[in-house]
């Protein structure tokens, strides 16, 4: 007779249940996912959009540490003309600002032989006398980077000093930078990625070559180390720069003195009328103080010489005679940044005052 009931002092035993393999069979393998700063997915997205903001500020900060710039010499001017190289070569206007494509053959400048058959439109003849200004335009630029690189080669500093900075494309940009380097200094290219086949220009110091995605991150690094300005003829984006710095100084949005040279002054005097500016009260008349016009590098190389000596050197030198020592700027955490590097060392005094 079996007993129905357990023994008393024993517990039921009830079953493990067995894991069974679903109909759709095991789940595969997973692979690790990515760190998210290397998720492109996700650093190209819109949400990634801060990170991509932030990088283009800590990684040429980073680089500018490293090669010990203490600050630059900014020139601006067009990109689409080329120089007239000692072998005379044809002049050619390019298609689009940092396109390395030639202009339309009906944009062109016009050849001797065209306008001597009568074959070119008045267009084309208008442009190949520009074109004939810009190309001495491109080698006045190259002759006064030249003479800037091999005067603030004499300065007395463990930094790099006015370091000739540009758009880093062809035209003046690449004159600019072409001059830095024929005179045995480092310069600087802020190149940016446009929808064109643009290439930074070959005479930009490798370590020194920026490329960068957002405009307003590339102004920011024009204007921030930058003691002087040479704004060469232009278009669009040379216009922009300039007004750009002009407002900055005139609004005292700078906490520095800032030499602006505008270069050219037959050709900005045409395209621009600043004394109807102040007759209609636009701007004030002292608001044409901000700059100055040149018209051969070695005016230019003078006023930029006087400029740079009495706002910086001057200063710098009568501070060290008096054992002045830097002021440590309040509540900037850019030191935090410079990995045992004060802010003057990278800035400047000046700059290290700048208003958040």
């Amino acid at each position: 007779m079996s007993d129905k009931n357990p023994p008393v002092g024993k517990k039921e035993q009830t079953a493990i249940p067995v894991a069974t393999i679903p109909g759709n069979g095991a789940p595969p393998s997973l692979e690790r996912a990515h760190l998210a700063y290397e998720n492109p997915t996700f650093l190209n997205s819109a949400d990634g959009r801060p990170m991509r903001i932030i990088s283009e500020y800590l990684e040429p900060l980073a680089r500018f540490r490293h090669e010990q710039i203490q600050d630059t010499v900014v020139f601006f001017g067009s990109a689409r003309f080329r120089g007239r190289e000692e072998a005379d070569h044809a002049l050619e206007l390019l298609d689009n600002t940092g396109s390395t494509k030639p202009a339309p053959r009906t944009e062109q400048p016009a050849s001797p032989p065209d306008i001597a058959a009568g074959n070119a439109t008045d267009l084309q003849r208008k442009r190949a006398v520009a074109a004939i200004e810009m190309a001495r335009y491109y080698e006045d630029a190259r002759r006064l980077a030249s003479l800037l690189t091999k005067w603030a080669s004499k300065i007395p500093s463990r930094k790099h000093r006015f370091v000739i900075t540009s758009g880093g494309g062809p035209g003046i940009m690449e004159a600019a930078n072409r001059g830095a380097w024929e005179a045995g200094g480092k310069t600087i290219g802020l190149n940016i990625r446009l929808p064109f086949e643009q290439a930074p220009n070959p005479y930009i110091t490798p370590s020194l070559n920026f490329e960068f995605h957002y405009f307003f991150m590339r102004k920011l690094w024009f204007a921030y180390l930058s003691k002087a300005l040479v704004v060469f003829p232009g278009g669009f984006g040379t216009l922009d720069e300039m007004f750009e710095i002009l407002t900055l100084v005139q609004t005292q949005k700078l906490a520095k003195k800032i030499t602006v040279v505008i270069y050219g002054s037959e050709y900005w005097k045409k395209v621009l009328n600043f004394d109807e500016l102040v007759d209609s009260g636009a701007i004030s008349p002292k608001d044409l103080d901000l700059f100055h016009y040149a018209d051969t590098p070695e005016e230019a190389f003078a006023i930029l010489r006087q400029g740079l000596t009495e706002n910086y050197l001057a200063a710098e030198i009568a501070a060290a005679a008096a054992g002045a020592h830097p002021v440590t700027p309040h509540a900037n955490h850019d030191e935090d940044l410079m990995a045992g590097w004060t802010v003057e060392d990278f800035l400047s005094p000046e700059m290290a005052k700048t208003s958040k």
